[in-house]
């Protein structure tokens, strides 16, 4: 097994453990404690962090992702001042945001009218942006030097872990609702300590060299043009992601995005393959690039494509076999606060179907934004933000919720029709084979399938049966059509190796 599919399969299993996590607090803890407003405020302070952090960081993640290796290669670590400028950068983006922030405070506070607990707790989004901001800031290094694992642990596990610490103290009545906020606005201060301790203890990452180097000078044009481009790529992408629960806090309030914010959650178990082979996928894919080493990219896209389809249709099943329960559930759990969650049977599976998508067109955004060609990947996001803006407004205005996420749907299906069509004109990659289309077939037979078998009136019973019925008949189809070997493989060595020689005598 290679590098990638090693790495990729450890970091899915921490980021798993963090989806697990984040599942008890967004399904069992927030609805328990929490009205569906604050939920959406939390939700809402996530979303606008998030976007506003990846605006202050004014192009140098892309930068960092790119040309770190060329620097460490002709600088060495020591004499290495691209720490250095790309902090500075970043402060700087951030005091820009500060700047109108303070300026537009008026505007803004006036434009949620329809959620005015959020016009409440506002300012607690700047320390949130800059934790957040410092810890995307490291985490470029971290890719860079192969530390993509350490990083998917302490976004997706440990922040989750912090986040359920803060909603028991809420619950059971330790702190108040704005102590609550207050701390949740810095919960990416311990993550960042952590990671920026480990890069130190790698001795491969210093931030002590202000002097600007040869290399700097050299490459500055072609690094200002790369970050201009694809950091408007990202920024787009993001916002196009993101855009709408600003649709949904501005145009519904809180407690639609509360709603929303479970649907994304449920539906973005899918990403969890997909978030781990990016950091692992970007250094070596750029390595590559720069060996015009075609034949190793091919394998990448191809093994990527096999493997995060096979996941991604293993997780949408056992989420759409599931979804009445989770309702069952989330409206049982929630009955002190008026229930309400039916809406989100349909809004899981529209988005679920969406991201199953995404994931069956593999790494192909890290394919083309580490290649000469990653302009491309500024016009394809600025299509995508051209494209769901309005869509997204329009369906919203007309069909609620769920023509959001039929918005969704469209968009991202476009979006990745044009990206495959790019890879397959351009480099010759195509990295589809005859069984993947059986696979995909068989596997919807499959759902169907089960989908049929007799309903009881216990959740767990219904949740158990569904679940190990749709999984071992799946990995008897996995088996059979093998679609992606490495996976297989890998669950083969676990259940026959591992877990057995757990329970042996030592």
């Amino acid at each position: 097994m290679g590098i990638i599919q090693k790495q990729g399969l450890k970091s899915s299993l921490f980021i798993m453990i963090g989806f697990v996590i984040g599942a008890i607090n967004l399904l069992v803890l927030f609805p328990l404690f929490f009205s569906k407003s604050d939920q959406g405020l939390v939700r809402a302070m996530i979303d606008i962090g998030a976007t506003l952090s990846i605006f202050c960081t004014l192009g140098t993640l892309p930068v960092v992702y790119k040309f770190y290796p060329f620097y460490n290669q002709y600088l060495g670590p020591k004499k290495n001042e691209l720490p250095f400028i790309t902090l500075l950068v970043n402060l700087i983006g951030f005091g820009l945001i500060l700047i109108i922030g303070w300026q537009e405070k008026d505007f803004i506070l006036r434009k949620l009218g329809k959620s005015p607990d959020l016009a409440l707790y506002f300012n607690y989004v700047y320390p949130y942006t800059f934790f957040i901001l410092l810890f995307f800031w490291l985490e470029g290094f971290a890719w860079g030097l192969r530390k993509g694992v350490v990083t998917n642990f302490l976004k997706e596990t440990v922040v989750r872990i912090l986040t359920t610490i803060l909603i028991l103290a809420f619950g059971f009545k330790y702190i108040s609702f704005p102590t609550f906020i207050a701390l949740f606005s810095g919960i990416y201060l311990i993550p960042t300590l952590i990671l920026i301790s480990t890069l130190i203890q790698t001795n491969e990452w210093s931030i002590k060299n202000f002097k600007i180097s040869s290399v700097t000078r050299r490459l500055r044009g072609r690094m200002i043009n790369f970050a201009l481009f694809v950091f408007a790529g990202q920024f787009f992408s993001l916002l196009a992601r993101t855009n709408d629960t600003f649709l949904i806090f501005g145009l519904r309030g809180l407690s639609d995005t509360g709603i929303f914010a479970i649907a994304t959650y449920v539906s973005a178990i899918l990403e969890i393959p997909q978030r781990s082979l990016n950091s692992i996928t970007i250094p070596v894919l750029a390595e590559s690039w720069k060996n015009k080493d075609m034949a190793n990219i091919k394998h990448i896209y191809h093994k990527s494509v096999s493997n995060l389809l096979a996941i991604g249709l293993l997780l949408f099943g056992l989420i759409w076999l599931n979804i009445e329960n989770l309702v069952a559930f989330l409206n049982w759990i929630s009955h002190k606060q008026g229930g309400g969650y039916d809406e989100l049977t349909k809004l899981i599976f529209i988005l679920g179907l969406a991201k199953l998508i995404d994931l069956g067109t593999g790494v192909n955004s890290q394919i083309i934004g580490t290649s000469n060609y990653w302009k491309f990947d500024f016009y394809t996001n600025l299509f995508y933000i051209i494209l769901s803006l309005p869509l997204n407004y329009f369906l919203i205005k007309n069909y609620g919720l769920e023509g959001l996420a039929f918005s969704n749907l469209v968009a991202l299906t476009l979006y990745n029709s044009v990206r495959f069509g790019f890879l397959n004109r351009k480099f010759n990659l195509q990295p589809y084979t005859w069984r993947h289309g059986i696979f995909l077939v068989a596997s919807i037979i499959l759902m169907l399938t089960i989908h049929q078998l007799p309903s009881f009136n216990n959740i767990i019973v219904n949740i158990l049966i569904q679940s190990l019925s749709f999984g071992l008949a799946f990995y008897a189809l996995a088996y059979w059509i093998n679609p992606a070997p490495e996976i297989l493989n890998f669950f083969n060595d676990l259940f026959k190796n591992k877990i057995p020689g757990f329970f042996k005598k030592k």
